[in-house]
């Protein structure tokens, strides 16, 4: 364990962006090699959980016809519909019945990469004093990136879980991109040997 080792404390809470069905192999719009983030993922969770920390969960919450389908001249095939299999989330990720669940681009004409725009997350999150955030899931290039670059313009302290994290790789090097990107605007990147 490394001298500067981080303890998870009152005030911390950790976040796990879209861990999904259809981000995983076999889903609608998987990340390469997406469910090996999970492992790491259920360490911080059952960290966080035993500390009596807040655990929150994003999810892509689309409507059938939602702007970011192709069908809509999105970007994306249709993924993450509200109430489907592909929307749950992973069956081996071991969510605490009280993790806080935020459902993001519900509505068809509003897409949304980050797990801030559109919620009421940073409300949330103050109301339970949170100031330090620890955030992993998928993907490192879209909906990672954008949910730390939004906390940390609502100011909070960004601790981004590089052993828990998975890029789309849409162009070569996205992850990497990505992540030189959070570290730059200020997010500390550490893994599960950093925590005491």
């Amino acid at each position: 364990m490394a001298s500067n080792a981080i303890t998870p404390h009152e005030g911390d809470a950790l976040i796990v962006v879209d861990l999904q069905n259809d981000f995983l192999p076999g889903g609608a719009l998987a990340v390469p090699g997406g469910d090996r983030v999970i492992a790491p993922l259920n360490h911080y969770i059952e960290r966080f959980h035993r500390a009596h920390l807040p655990v929150v969960a994003t999810r892509d919450w689309h409507p059938e016809n939602h702007c970011s389908f192709f069908e809509q001249g999105g970007t994306w095939p249709p993924h993450c519909i509200a109430g489907t299999e592909g929307a749950a989330f992973a069956d081996t990720l071991e969510l605490p019945a009280d993790a806080v669940i935020v459902s993001k681009a519900d509505s068809p004409e509003r897409d949304a990469y980050s797990g801030f725009q559109g919620t009421d997350l940073a409300e949330r999150l103050r109301q339970m004093g949170v100031h330090r955030l620890f955030i992993g899931g998928l993907a490192t290039d879209y909906c990672v990136l954008n949910t730390v670059m939004d906390a940390l313009r609502e100011a909070f302290e960004v601790f981004l879980l590089t052993d828990a994290i998975g890029a789309v790789e849409a162009e070569s090097g996205d992850g990497e991109q990505a992540v030189e990107q959070m570290r730059a605007e200020g997010a500390r990147p550490i893994t599960t040997e950093d925590l005491s």
